[in-house]
């Protein structure tokens, strides 16, 4: 398999390491591997990632907490810097923004616990994840954050091929069109698994597991 990589438009510390191959994620099944280790690890790079971000955000909407998905956690740190340093209002108490992850439980639901509810019921949310293919991590989260309260400002990915789920805009740094003749598939009608062409491996938000 051979990587290679997209450089975006707006910085060149920001690539996207893309492996062409038949891959299986937990709800579907892609024709690229896309690789974000080093954009959600690598500080420079997390930085210019959430730099990027927040420009889609203008200096009117109200952010409390930024809910970070497949470990973004670093860029979620820096985003919530960026924000602030560009005019974002918080009506928390202490005017700066809350960064956290949710956890999930066995049934595959996602989570708060106690002590960090009173960071999302009656707040004001960006949800921020590593990729949005299906859309079904964000409706899950979408889910979740309306069951404890919260209220959603914005969704930003660093890799999106949906432009919208539940009424919600997903903004993106790159996109669907930006990786060419990128394919994502339902698991149970995918037309590589029909031409019998074997997975390359196993897609999570942490890599990928060769098979």
């Amino acid at each position: 398999m051979q990587t290679y990589k997209i450089r975006s438009q707006y910085n060149n510390l920001i690539n996207l390491k893309v492996t062409p191959g038949h891959f299986a994620t937990s709800s579907s099944h892609i024709n690229y591997f896309i690789d974000l280790t080093t954009l959600k690890a690598r500080t420079s790079e997390a930085k210019a990632v959430a730099k990027s971000m927040s420009t889609d955000y203008i200096a009117s909407t109200i952010v409390d907490t930024i809910i970070c998905m497949d470990g973004t956690d670093v860029i979620g740190a820096y985003l919530a810097d960026e924000l602030t340093n560009s005019g974002i209002m918080s009506m928390n108490a202490h005017g700066s923004i809350y960064v956290i992850e949710p956890d999930q439980n066995s049934m595959g639901q996602l989570t708060f616990k106690d002590n960090v509810i009173p960071m999302v019921h009656k707040k004001h949310i960006l949800l921020l994840l590593a990729t949005a293919t299906t859309g079904h991590t964000i409706e899950k989260a979408l889910e979740c954050i309306e069951y404890y309260g919260g209220m959603i400002e914005g969704i930003s990915a660093i890799f999106t091929a949906t432009d919208e789920v539940d009424g919600h805009t997903v903004n993106g740094i790159f996109h669907a069109k930006d990786i060419e003749n990128y394919k994502s598939y339902p698991s149970h009608d995918c037309p590589l698994c029909n031409g019998n062409i074997r997975l390359n491996g196993i897609v999570s938000s942490t890599g990928f597991t060769v098979i």
